[in-house]
C-alpha cells in the first residue's frame, strides 16, 4: 500500500474514533499538521545538498517554493469530512519557511530534521499557536 494511502486510512480510522467517542461539549480536539523535512535544498531554491547545513535565515515570503507536502491535503480532507469539529493546528507552512531551524550536522548526526530535532524556535512557535487557540476557545484574550 502506498504510504500516503496508508496515512489516509489511519487518519480516517482516528477520525471515526473521535466521532464516536468524543463529546464536543466537554472536549476540544486539536490536530497538529504536518511537520516538514528539509532534506533537499532544491525545494527552497538552494543547493542539491541533502542537509540544511549552512542555512542561517528563514525563507522570505509566505509560500514555500517546493510546495506543500502531499500529506497536507490528506489531513485537510479527512478533517473536513469529520462529523465533529477538530481544530487544525496548521504548522506546515510556518515550519517549511524555517529551513534554518534544524541542527543538521551541527548536532553531530546528519539527516536530523524537524520531525525529531528542530531547534527551539520552530516547536516553540507551534506551542504559542496552540496556547493562543486554547486561550481563545476559553473566551480569553491574548495579551
Amino acid at each position: 500500500m502506498d504510504r500516503l494511502e496508508a496515512f489516509k486510512v489511519g487518519l480516517t480510522t482516528w477520525s471515526k474514533w473521535v466521532g464516536s467517542n468524543v463529546d464536543p461539549r466537554t472536549t476540544q480536539v486539536y490536530f497538529q499538521g504536518i511537520s516538514p523535512t528539509h532534506y533537499d535544498g532544491r525545494q527552497w531554491n538552494g543547493s542539491i545538498s541533502a542537509t540544511c547545513k549552512g542555512e542561517t535565515t528563514p525563507l522570505n515570503g509566505t509560500t514555500y517554493p517546493g510546495g506543500l507536502p502531499p500529506a497536507v491535503d490528506v489531513v485537510k480532507q479527512v478533517l473536513k469530512n469529520m462529523s465533529k469539529g477538530v481544530t487544525l493546528l496548521d504548522i506546515t507552512t510556518l515550519s517549511l519557511l524555517r529551513k534554518d531551524g534544524h541542527p543538521s550536522v551541527y548536532f553531530g548526526k546528519e539527516g536530523n530534521d524537524c520531525s525529531h530535532w528542530c531547534l527551539a524556535g520552530v516547536p516553540d512557535s507551534w506551542n504559542e499557536i496552540l496556547y493562543a487557540l486554547l486561550t481563545i476557545a476559553q473566551g480569553g484574550t491574548l495579551v
